[in-house]
């Protein structure tokens, strides 16, 4: 699969954008997690995207892959700046609704505008996420220190996720290229999940791609310290205002954010949750098919229903 990819400026910086199918088609707006580069999207996934006449957008976010890289303590910011990056792409792609699909922490960023900006929205997907404004990342700590979660928490992440980045906030920085690459391996071996099987050979090759185009693999941290320079940024208690057609996926052997798909669906009114047969907390080859295939039908039921809204009220 090939595809120009571009520079795109979007206020003062400038984001690495991908685009694929029909240019005059329905836009998909793809929008990865936190720290995750846009190549995220597997290519076969975007591919049956694209080959069903969308046009389909995916892109590395600020400080991260090929976009503006920055020091943090030059250029602060929190995750409200990652939402609005993704509403000014939109807007100097000359994009003004799209099936909007975020995986992980890149579905918190799709639900909170699809609650700030249901106009830009032809349908929201949500995957692997958490709810928005339910504080998933001080749960997360929380679980890494080994601290008792306040009752009515977000769900742990399981026993596995949490050993292996307990022991990674001890652990020594990669050393070097070969040490970065092998880390990023092991995590992904730890998000694929217990149950499909782990494909290092191919692994290895996509984080090397990844750590190679990277303008400064240092600054995807800033993302985690964007999450921490202002934790309570997140709305709250908006979920139940969203009106888009929501379709919420999740694995069944999610490690990360176990359960919490089925808190988003039961938030937002009328959404779908979609459990996905052994599928971890990646969209990993054996279930491209079917996420896919999902999302294409909540596309096209949407697209129905906003249809029949319109011919109704004329």
């Amino acid at each position: 699969m090939h595809a120009q990819g571009q520079l795109i400026a979007v206020g003062d910086i400038e984001l690495w954008t991908e685009e694929f199918g029909d240019p005059a088609g329905p836009v998909v707006l793809l929008v990865m997690g936190s720290m995750t580069q846009g190549l995220l999207w597997p290519d076969e996934f975007v591919g049956r995207l694209a080959a069903a006449g969308h046009r389909v957008v995916r892109y590395d976010h600020r400080d991260v892959g090929r976009s503006t890289a920055r020091d943090f303590e030059a250029h602060p910011y929190t995750w409200a700046a990652l939402k609005d990056d993704a509403l000014g792409l939109m807007d100097a792609l000359g994009i003004d609704k799209a099936h909007v699909v975020g995986h992980s922490a890149g579905g918190l960023i799709a639900q909170w505008i699809a609650a700030e900006h249901p106009e830009r929205l032809e349908s929201l997907t949500v995957i692997g996420s958490s709810p928005l404004g339910e504080r998933e990342g001080q749960v997360l700590m929380r679980a890494l220190l080994g601290e008792p979660q306040p009752a009515g928490s977000l769900p742990e992440p399981r026993p596995e996720f949490i050993d292996f980045f307990r022991a990674a906030i001890t652990a020594a920085p990669p050393r070097d290229r070969a040490e970065a690459v092998d880390l990023q391996i092991a995590t992904a071996r730890i998000m694929n999940g217990t149950a499909l099987p782990f494909d290092e050979d191919a692994q290895r090759r996509l984080e090397e791609t990844l750590f190679d185009r990277s303008r400064d693999p240092r600054t995807t941290a800033n993302h985690r310290l964007a999450g921490m320079a202002d934790p309570e940024v997140e709305p709250t208690g908006l979920l139940g205002t969203v009106r888009t057609p929501t379709l919420v996926v999740e694995g069944t052997h999610e490690p990360a954010k176990p359960g919490h798909g089925r808190l988003i669906a039961d938030a937002v009114p009328g959404a779908r949750l979609l459990m996905v047969p052994s599928m971890g907390h990646m969209i990993a080859p054996e279930v491209v098919a079917p996420v896919a295939t999902a999302l294409l039908q909540h596309f096209a039921a949407a697209t129905a229903a906003a249809a029949a809204a319109d011919g109704a009220a004329t």
